[in-house]
């Protein structure tokens, strides 16, 4: 896990975009600042240039002398010398009065003279630099006699340097404000990456040793209780899960081993022996019987190994086709009778006078029927007894093999029908039969269920739908259907 990438995904993405808004926002209020201070100013000389109308009403309006006059009294009068420099010019454009008291450079451009002159309300307004570099605001307004010839014009300006230095100090504000978020955003993103990365990379590490096959690897200091804590929860629960896992498939690996060890031992003593010759008729019928009976055993337990591989890559598949399943549960019953009789131990089979047809594969469901009482007799003790039951009800036949055995204690009991599980490691078997059966009655529309007690036995009911509910059922899916066709059709014609 390479932390640095993460870091730069989120200085590029997070912080790159705050660094924008930022200097956006800086930017826009910068601007606006600006802008909102050269309107003052701006709105002050015009407050100004205004009073010329009242002040040059008569006098100083019927010829160029007289506005000489007038102007000269009013630049010595102007209360704001000091924040704004007057200059007076005559009917010909030049500059004859200053409230500088001296005359400004020949050469120096001014716009907002020439915009007065060729404006109809004689104002001229502009905004530069001069050719010291100095900026000013400076606008400029003519006045004209009554017959509308040029007697003169004022010219108020401002320097904006003062105003330029306040905004430059507001932005360097700004920039500074920027600057402290910046570094805030920076340390609390450090911590908060700290507090991703650190889990990030141990769950990196952790997930690399499951992977390498130490499921004994756990998360350790757990703080986060948020999505990264659910994750760390969900790694560890995922490890313990598979070394659960891998202790099954190890017992499983053990236990068909000695299963197949001990028919295997069997029929290479049996044959080796045949081999020798100089047996009796009695021995040599009893030794080919052990033989036969040790392969049709090992057969057996290939057919289910193989069933197992087929259900675990999903290429399970049943011959459907209308059965009795009461003429198959009998024969099944009939199958380990002579076993139950042998080991000292009671069948008992409350046959029904009559179930109505199912659906079924009736090899596999035989195939269910003889796992299911294989481990009833498996787990029952001599001189114990076995009931077997059928019903019909609601459409559903139902077949209930009890058995008075040593019953499954209730940690294992949600467990027994997943693959490998054992319960009791002492009794023979792979493991696989009861997932095996589950999901034979799950392709049957069925269901296994297990229902145990620790010293007092156990119960299993295997629930399949008769043909008549399996056709109800699928009647009703198609009416609904069509029903939601009709109701689509219907909504899409509004």
């Amino acid at each position: 896990m390479n932390a640095s990438k993460i870091s730069k995904r989120w200085l590029l993405n997070s912080l790159g975009m705050i660094l924008a808004i930022l200097i956006t926002l800086i930017v826009i209020l910068s601007l606006t600042v600006r802008s909102y201070t050269y309107n003052g100013i701006q709105t002050a000389i015009d407050s100004r240039s205004e009073e010329l109308t009242n002040v040059f009403a008569n006098y100083g309006r019927r010829s160029p002398a007289e506005f000489n006059k007038a102007a000269r009294q009013y630049v010595e009068n102007f209360p704001n010398k000091e924040s704004m420099e007057l200059m007076v010019f005559n009917n010909r454009g030049k500059v004859m009065n200053t409230s500088l008291g001296f005359a400004p450079d020949e050469k120096e451009v001014m716009p907002d003279y020439e915009a007065a002159l060729q404006s109809k309300n004689g104002y001229g307004t502009w905004t530069g630099k001069l050719s010291s570099g100095e900026r000013v605001m400076a606008v400029t307004r003519v006045l004209r006699s009554d017959t509308g010839n040029l007697v003169g014009g004022i010219r108020y300006v401002v320097s904006l340097s003062a105003a330029d230095w306040q905004i430059l100090l507001l932005v360097l504000m700004m920039v500074a404000v920027g600057l402290v978020v910046v570094a805030l955003v920076l340390l609390s993103s450090r911590y908060f990456m700290r507090s991703i990365l650190l889990p990030i990379q141990e769950i990196g590490s952790t997930a690399k040793r499951i992977a390498q096959g130490d499921f004994n690897a756990r998360i350790e200091n757990i703080r986060q209780d948020d999505e990264i804590g659910e994750l760390c929860e969900t790694i560890n629960d995922m490890a313990k899960e598979l070394d659960t896992a891998e202790r099954m498939k190890n017992d499983f690996i053990s236990s068909v081993s000695h299963e197949l060890r001990t028919p295997l031992t069997a029929i290479k003593g049996w044959g080796e022996t045949l081999q020798g010759g100089g047996l009796s008729p009695e021995s040599f019928n009893k030794g080919m019987d052990v033989i036969i009976r040790e392969t049709e055993r090992l057969s057996s337990m290939v057919e289910e190994l193989l069933d197992f591989s087929r259900m675990q890559s999903g290429r399970m598949t049943l011959t459907m086709d209308r059965i009795d399943i009461l003429a198959e549960l009998g024969e099944a019953v009939y199958m380990f009778s002579e076993r139950a009789k042998n080991e000292g131990k009671f069948l008992l089979y409350a046959e029904p006078a009559m179930l109505s047809p199912v659906l079924g594969d009736v090899n596999r469901l035989r195939q269910v029927f003889v796992n299911i009482l294989d481990n009833a007799l498996k787990y029952t003790d001599r001189g114990g007894t076995i009931n077997v039951a059928a019903n019909e009800a609601e459409g559903f036949i139902q077949v209930t093999i009890g058995d008075d055995g040593c019953g499954i204690p209730e940690k294992h009991l949600p467990n027994v029908k997943k693959k490998f599980y054992k319960a009791n490691q002492t009794v023979r078997g792979s493991g696989i039969g009861l997932a095996l059966a589950d999901e034979i009655m799950t392709l049957h529309s069925g269901s296994l269920d297990i229902e145990s007690q620790e010293g007092v036995g156990t119960v299993v009911t295997i629930t399949i739908p008769t043909i008549q509910k399996l056709r109800d059922h699928l009647e009703e899916e198609h009416e609904k259907k069509q029903l939601e066709e009709r109701k689509a059709n219907d909504d899409s014609a509004t």
